[in-house]
């Protein structure tokens, strides 16, 4: 049996394993692309890698809720950190496409703004059995407030290639010199989580309860969430670098700047969001603040210049993650307490697979000179999301918990 101290020193390491991912993940989502343009490849070839990095991570994160219960969560957490560190060394020391894609697909790199590798639902396993009650919702928050505090500030590394270039180092030895970093975190994530306790076979939790009552709305929910994952992958972090890269030559250091605001934004309105969702619902606000957000992200497609482009986005960063943190608890108010970790699921997977499906048509319009397609797309799928949420849930529009 795991004491009270030793859960509290386990979320203490957790927290601090998603401190350095969400670093690393931050500028990694800024750099890709400058690292593949730089090796010669084409903007297409950015939308292939990042849809491979996205459709990996979902199809392990699949086989972690196949098979996973199978195997102890920390050697699957170490297993993790192990393939992180090799996943860095190899993107470092590979040019060639048909390779890279190959480690994109088996890796951990991330180019989206949020958590989508293997490391997600093992932590969030983990973080579930170390509290109780409100005491475990404060951790979750925790837990995802952490992430996007620390991504934001990953993002201002983006301009340390810049520096090293500045002195006398060559660009393609600069941008590599960051995947090596990466790999380097991976090695301090696997010596922090070998730390982690390892309970015993009676403490570990029961298998949870498969979809019955309440399948016909997840079904509902998870076909709705798919359609916004697939939009959202129309313009992950890695390709909004890349159409401010081509529409406006910004440079790494004024994009990782734009990317740290822009996630200290994504914070603060995922901080908001409860506040807001207890005076108007949990639908109401995903909807109303959604909307104006994909409306933002339209106009920057047209934007006559890199000031509007950029205070659009931002506008858009300070809306448009309201909608995750109300959306998970929706999910966990609309179906029975039995069912909560399988509609958990059933919703994740999903979304996870539409959004790895878009990248790829977000790099294949851009390398057809059609750089306000994939934002225009973006926004005017969620859009349509939006609306049919609003529709398909108004009779739980007012509901707040």
């Amino acid at each position: 049996m795991i004491s009270p101290a030793g859960l509290a020193s386990e979320a203490r390491l957790l927290l601090v394993g998603r401190a350095l991912r969400a670093c690393v993940d931050g500028y990694v989502a800024v750099l890709l692309p400058a690292y593949l343009l730089a090796l010669g490849l084409g903007t297409w070839e950015v939308g292939l890698l990042s849809t491979a990095t996205l459709l990996g991570s979902a199809l392990a994160t699949l086989a972690v809720g196949a098979w996973g219960h199978h195997f102890r969560h920390r050697s699957l957490l170490l297993a993790a950190a192990v393939l992180m560190a090799a996943t860095g060394l190899a993107f470092a020391g590979l040019s060639g496409f048909w390779p890279l894609m190959l480690v994109a697909f088996v890796g951990t790199l991330n180019p989206s703004s949020g958590d989508v590798s293997v490391f997600l639902p093992l932590e969030h396993a983990r973080l579930a059995d170390a509290a109780q009650g409100d005491a475990r919702i404060a951790l979750f928050a925790r837990y995802s407030l952490t992430g996007a505090l620390c991504a934001a500030l990953g993002a201002l590394a983006a301009a340390v290639p810049d520096l090293l270039i500045g002195q006398g180092i060559a660009r393609i030895a600069a941008l590599r010199s960051m995947f090596l970093l990466y790999g380097a975190i991976g090695v301090a994530v696997w010596l922090l989580y070998r730390r982690l306790p390892e309970p015993a076979p009676q403490d570990l939790p029961a298998p949870p309860t498969p979809l019955g009552v309440s399948r016909g709305i997840v079904v509902k929910l998870a076909a709705l969430f798919s359609v916004d994952a697939f939009a959202g992958g129309l313009m992950v972090n890695s390709l909004l670098a890349l159409w401010l890269f081509q529409r406006f030559d910004l440079s790494l250091a004024a994009a990782g700047s734009f990317f740290f605001w822009s996630g200290l934004l994504n914070a603060a309105s995922q901080l908001a969001a409860p506040w807001v969702a207890k005076r108007i619902g949990l639908v109401n606000t995903m909807v109303f603040t959604h909307l104006p957000a994909n409306l933002c992200l339209i106009l920057a497609a047209f934007a006559p210049s890199l000031p509007i482009a950029l205070g659009l986005l931002l506008t858009r960063s300070a809306l448009s993650q309201m909608d995750v943190p109300t959306r998970s608890a929706f999910v966990m108010a609309v179906v029975t307490a039995p069912e909560r970790a399988a509609a958990a699921s059933f919703t994740a997977v999903p979304r996870s697979l539409a959004a790895a499906l878009s990248p790829s048509l977000g790099g294949a319009l851009f390398a057809a000179g059609l750089l306000a397609a994939p934002l225009v797309a973006c926004g005017t799928l969620k859009i349509v999301y939006d609306l049919a949420l609003f529709v398909a849930f108004r009779r739980h529009r007012d509901q707040r918990d």
